[in-house]
């Protein structure tokens, strides 16, 4: 199998940039699994999500730094890559797309509510491109926890929906995907 075969994104002249994101995140992950699947079957590994985002994201923008941002967008805060590995390896702008991307706050600064809202106005200060890839992560990930987590579904959506609200500045067509699944989680 190929490498594009492994992570479906094509891109017509930044085809090796992408491979070698997807190379690094996947060696990145390596051992990590995908929680929110489904009950009974192994974990996916963590892999498919980052993939998952940039996918969607390759929906919205030919832009390969946002594509590979959104590749790279958990290996900061889920794994032991450090801000400083990835700034030797990959483009000042990959770098600062992932950092915004990365979460703000941290389990010292308290409840998980304060958290979220230093985390949104953290992110409503983000550019454009940043937004566009946490409301492709939003999307994924609240896909797989409403279908694989009712109980924490209700905690997240919530989260979501005041997240949205000042992801001002991101890809309309995906803060559409966004809206409607709240709407219908609503319903």
């Amino acid at each position: 199998m190929s490498i594009l075969e492994e992570h479906g994104i094509y891109h017509e002249r930044s085809q090796g940039a992408i491979d070698h994101a997807y190379l690094f995140a996947k060696e990145a992950h390596k051992g990590e699994k995908r929680k929110y699947t489904e009950e009974g079957k192994d974990a996916d590994d963590y892999i498919t999500h980052p993939i998952a985002v940039a996918k969607l994201v390759a929906t919205v923008t030919n832009d390969v730094n946002v594509i590979i941002a959104a590749i790279l967008h958990d290996v900061i805060e889920n794994t032991n890559v450090t801000d400083s590995t990835l700034n030797n390896i990959f483009d000042f702008m990959i770098c600062s797309l992932v950092n915004g991307m990365t979460e703000f706050s941290c389990l010292a600064d308290g409840n998980r509510e304060f958290r979220k809202s230093l985390d949104r106005r953290y992110l409503s200060r983000t550019i454009a491109q940043v937004q566009t890839i946490k409301v492709a992560d939003l999307i994924v990930n609240s896909k797989s926890i409403i279908k694989y987590d009712s109980d924490f579904a209700v905690t997240y959506i919530n989260e979501m929906k005041l997240l949205l609200e000042v992801l001002t500045k991101a890809d309309k067509l995906l803060m559409n995907q966004a809206n409607k699944i709240i709407e219908e989680y609503y319903g």
